[in-house]
């Protein structure tokens, strides 16, 4: 990498919501040259209109509008873009429309592939989850593809799982509700294990470790959170009873390259322009 990047990620909830709350406010003071961005809900002329000149924009609205979306903004223009996951005839199963962007990046001469993606929220028993089974699958395969591809690619989004006891604060309570699913964390296991090596999941899965990096894990240690979701109910904000579902899961290469992490949670709830918190990486030359 010739360059020193900053790269953030957020679900912004609706952008046209989050403008209105504040979000131009924190792009301008943030300095991003990459902004991954998850939950859009508009269309191309919204994202160009909000964002305003010297971003270059890719974007995957969802089929069904009102729904999804997920963008990727750039100081500098991509080499190559991807849209959705898997094969076409797959798409139905699936269903990644507004659910994963790649984009392809040269550095000085050193290629990046940087993700945008929402998974599924999911739920128990339900079609929905089954959504979430097959996304989870067809992320896996293509965490493959990418490694073989590129050294340094950096995976973004709310990826609607928490995968540890750590990125919860009421865990207890949530063990048997999706995000926390044991099935649904030990797809994590499996993508942040030893690559190559048998690794047990949660759920007594066994499966081939991928060898990705989770950098706020890696950044905080062994602490609860930080987390990077709270519920619009209650006091969760106000306490911090929030999620760690928010991620940039990274490729060793890349993720000896991290230089700074953060989160921004917002000072007060009523300053919030979204229910998630960006999280912003630098990555070093």
């Amino acid at each position: 990498m010739a360059e020193t990047l900053r790269v953030a990620s957020v679900n912004v909830n609706g952008i046209r919501a989050a403008f209105r709350k504040g979000m131009g406010d924190w792009l301008d003071a943030r300095d991003v040259d990459v902004l991954a961005m998850q939950e859009v809900r508009a269309d191309d002329t919204h994202l160009e209109q909000l964002l305003g000149e010297g971003w270059h924009l890719l974007h995957d609205p969802c089929d069904i509008k009102g729904r999804a979306g997920v963008a990727i903004a750039s100081r500098v223009p991509a080499t190559g873009y991807r849209k959705r996951l898997g094969a076409e005839d797959a798409q139905e199963t699936i269903q990644s429309s507004g659910r994963w962007l790649e984009a392809d990046f040269d550095l000085g001469g050193t290629p990046v592939t940087v993700v945008s993606t929402y998974v599924h929220s999911g739920e128990v028993d339900t079609p929905r989850q089954e959504a979430k089974w097959a996304f989870l699958d067809a992320m896996g395969e293509r965490m493959r593809q990418l490694q073989a591809a590129c050294e340094y690619v950096a995976i973004l989004g709310d990826l609607n799982v928490g995968h540890r006891e750590l990125d919860i604060k009421n865990w207890k309570g949530n063990v048997k509700r999706a995000g926390f699913l044991p099935r649904e964390r030990a797809y994590f296991d499996r993508f942040f294990g030893v690559a190559g090596e048998s690794v047990v999941g949660v759920d007594g899965s066994a499966g081939e470790g991928l060898g990705w990096v989770d950098i706020g894990r890696r950044w905080h240690g062994e602490v609860p959170g930080p987390y990077t979701w709270w519920s619009n109910r209650g006091q969760a904000f106000d306490n911090d009873s929030g999620w760690r579902i928010d991620y940039h899961v990274v490729t060793p290469p890349l993720a000896e390259r991290v230089a700074h992490y953060a989160i921004d949670r917002a000072p007060s709830y009523d300053t919030r322009w979204s229910d998630h918190a960006p999280v912003v990486v630098d990555y070093r030359a």
